[in-house]
């Protein structure tokens, strides 16, 4: 037995024995050397150097790539709009008061009776045209025919009598009171025979004017009172049309002056008329003067009730600058037209480009729109299209106008 001793590593543990297939011990590792200042800044001074390289790296490219975007854009601009193209003109322009009104019939009634009574006869039919004097109602009126009768009875007993008493009145045969009384009773007598003429004539109702009937509102065996309606008469030969205008128009009406008027069921049509009266006091609600126009409509093409456009002719304004209405843009921001006008590219190149200039415009007429400044005549402004547009746009004239309407439209 070995009693020799062990060997101890310097952690307290027994030492392995060569032979015995233990690990040689490791090698001490070599100090490290300690980092100086030097060092130090020798590494900053390296990564700044690379940041800085990654930093103009990277701005090239963005100048580079910013560059090339540009250049491809300059380099591809859109192709010239296809716009419609029209020139300021200078023209002579009618003037009007516009004024919305209504037409109204210069002679219409309601056929009413003045005294009740049972309709005997009705020789009418609704819509038919009748002339002054037409019978239209017949009331029974057979009770005042019996009493014209007995009136014209007693009318000539009255006669024979106050006849009698005249002869003996020359005579000196009787007093001249008897004359008197007998000539009283004649008159009485005759006074309740036109009465009754006048009840029997109110009981036969009749037209009492030429004119179109409406409607008829009774039968034949109808009880009436007085007031009650019948039918309607209209004189479609004449219109009044009613309207109203400011009290700054009052200066520029007179008695005669022109009208000129369309309605809705007509479109495109204008119907002629005169101012006839023009109310002599100003409305005190409203600040407005009331107009009547009386105009011809023997064709009967109008008819009462009708709304209609009313533009009262005034003086013609001379040397007025116009473009179509649909060259304006109407903005909150005001108005304004696209200008068309040529300049060269650069190589050498005419083209089109559109200005927006603001305008200021005065009144609309058919089509058209006056323009107090902003626009010099000849000026060709861009009348469709504008909504692809902005200032500096190319354009390029149409070969028409999407917004002509057609002549005709296809019958299907």
């Amino acid at each position: 037995m070995d009693h020799s001793p062990k060997t101890e590593t310097s952690f307290g543990h027994p030492a392995s024995e060569p032979g015995h297939g233990a690990a040689p011990p490791a090698p001490p590792r070599p100090p490290r050397k300690p980092v100086t200042r030097g060092r130090l800044t020798l590494r900053i001074v390296i990564t700044l150097v690379v940041l800085g390289l990654l930093g103009a790296g990277l701005y090239g490219f963005n100048s580079f790539r910013s560059k090339a975007i540009a250049d491809f854009f300059a380099n591809n601009k859109p192709p010239p709009t296809p716009v419609a193209l029209a020139e300021a003109t200078v023209q002579t322009v009618p003037k009007y008061l516009t004024a919305i009104g209504t037409l109204q019939a210069a002679r219409q009634v309601t056929v009413a009776p003045e005294v009740a009574g049972r309709i005997d006869r009705i020789p009418f039919e609704s819509g038919a045209r009748v002339k002054a004097g037409d019978p239209l109602v017949q009331l029974n009126d057979a009770t005042e025919q019996a009493d014209l009768l007995a009136q014209r009875a007693q009318a000539r007993l009255a006669e024979l009598n106050l006849e009698r008493y005249r002869d003996l009145r020359r005579s000196q045969a009787t007093p001249q009171s008897n004359v008197d009384q007998y000539q009283a009773q004649l008159d009485e007598t005759n006074a309740n025979m036109k009465r009754t003429s006048a009840l029997i004539g109110q009981k036969l109702i009749k037209a009492p004017f030429d004119g179109e009937l409406g409607i008829r509102q009774v039968n034949v065996g109808d009880y009436v009172n007085p007031g009650a309606t019948i039918v309607t008469l209209t004189d479609l030969s004449q219109l009044y049309i009613n309207f109203t205008l400011p009290e700054q128009s009052f200066t520029k009406l007179s008695v005669g002056q022109g009208v000129l008027i369309n309605v809705d069921a007509l479109p495109g049509r204008d119907f002629e008329a005169k101012i006839t009266t023009i109310e002599p006091q100003v409305s005190a609600d409203t600040r407005a003067v009331k107009v009547q126009a009386t105009m011809d409509n023997r064709e009967r093409q109008l008819r009462p009730g009708m709304f209609a456009n009313v533009r009262v002719v005034l003086p013609p304004q001379p040397n007025t600058l116009t473009v179509p209405e649909t060259a304006v843009d109407y903005t909150v921001y005001g108005d304004s037209v696209f200008v068309a006008q040529s300049q060269k590219t650069p190589d050498g190149k005419e083209q089109l480009v559109v200005e927006r200039k603001p305008v200021k415009i005065g009144d609309r007429l058919a089509n058209k729109v006056e323009i107090r400044s902003g626009l010099n005549p000849g000026d060709r402004v861009v009348v469709s299209g504008q909504l692809k547009l902005a200032n500096g746009a190319a354009v390029v004239p149409a070969e028409t106008n999407p917004l002509t309407p057609p002549q005709t439209l296809p019958q299907n």
